[in-house]
């Protein structure tokens, strides 16, 4: 049975993906990475040279205005999945190379392999990314599966922590959706439940179990469409126990394909406004790009991080000019389907670095 409402078949093809790797990372935690290809296979290095390390001393070229940079030091990361065809045809070291290069701070994983193939254990991949100085901040891992052997929370959960500690995370998460029981009301305190025993069980190793949004989740519950989902989540999961990782791309094209209700009466929310009146439960960001075409279903078509109409300089600022927030978030630049993933990583961090605040 479908998890949700209404079909969505791009959204369920990319979460099936991201739950293959996660059954991936499970069934060969043993066997995590291939040998590394030379580093010379990889393009554009010597271009990049002189602007990556620009932005990674926060003077990239094109810098906004004189203010102080909207990026705080140490937040930037990726989400890997977004370099998936360099990880499984370089391997991950020559890939974390270039993310060194690129100023980056810390990667997230979705999966331990990505189609890399050779033995490696989680604590070698650990060591291997903080060499280049980068730090492992969080993984994405399936929900539920019908698999009872399945690398997910609700099948193995003791699993999927072990392995988060042996990387060192300190945020292990999921980019499901919480449609396991339908898109009832009740359905979502049902998987609001799960949440809160993922979190506990997360919480009591150190770590913060997280939930990372697509546009779905700010649909309304079939039963009452008075109800938005997102709210259902957040008012029901433990706010000490279970955190969320908005990609604000897809929070902005919920704004746009779910700011009337079923009946076509408004109901236009900002995702920015979710942010700001409960900043604690936001450690992690995704920082996606997508320009405004109405025609298009989404209301966005993704592009790089720099070339759409997500206005991050405003974004980013109300976030970290909150008191005591300005180092509590951490920023994860990602793109579904890049069209060449190392000049996506590279032309997304000098343009983050580039962003000042206005004086």
């Amino acid at each position: 049975m479908s998890r949700f409402s209404q079909p969505d078949p791009e959204l369920a093809h990319r979460l099936s993906r991201r739950g293959m790797l996660g059954v991936a990372a499970g069934a060969t935690a043993a066997a995590l990475l291939g040998a590394a290809a030379p580093a010379t296979a990889a393009t554009g290095n010597a271009t990049a040279a002189t602007g990556n390390a620009a932005a990674a001393t926060g003077t990239a070229p094109g810098a906004k205005g004189r203010g102080r940079p909207v990026l705080p030091p140490g937040r930037l990361g990726i989400q890997l999945y977004s370099l998936r065809d360099k990880v499984s045809t370089l391997g991950f070291g020559p890939v974390f190379a270039e993310l060194e290069k690129y100023g980056y701070d810390e990667v997230e994983f979705a999966g331990y392999t990505q189609g890399s193939a050779g033995p490696i254990t989680l604590a070698q991949l650990r060591r291997l990314a903080r060499s280049h100085g980068l730090n492992p901040i969080g993984s994405h891992v399936g929900y539920y599966s019908s698999d009872p052997n399945a690398y997910t929370f609700a099948q193995n959960l003791t699993k999927v922590l072990d392995d988060a500690q042996a990387l060192g995370l300190k945020h292990i998460g999921t980019a499901a959706g919480p449609f396991r029981y339908g898109s009832t009301v009740d359905a979502w305190k049902r998987a609001a439940e799960d949440f809160n025993t993922y979190g506990a069980a997360a919480r009591a190793r150190g770590m913060k179990f997280y939930q990372h949004n697509h546009s779905e989740e700010f649909s309304f519950a079939t039963d009452n469409p008075k109800v938005r989902l997102y709210d259902v989540l957040l008012e029901e999961t433990d706010p000490d126990l279970v955190f969320l990782e908005m990609d604000i791309y897809w929070a902005y094209v919920g704004q746009f394909r779910f700011s009337k209700r079923p009946d076509g009466t408004p109901a236009p929310f900002e995702p920015l406004d979710y942010v700001l009146r409960q900043p604690d439960r936001y450690p992690l960001f995704h920082v996606k790009d997508g320009e405004s075409d109405p025609s298009n279903p989404y209301g966005y078509r993704m592009v790089d991080v720099g070339d759409g109409d997500i206005d991050y300089q405003r974004f980013i600022s109300a976030v970290t000019r909150l008191r005591g927030h300005r180092l509590a978030h951490h920023w994860q630049a990602e793109h579904d389907n890049p069209a060449e993933s190392f000049a996506f990583a590279r032309r997304s961090s000098a343009h983050l670095h580039s962003l000042r605040e206005k004086c």
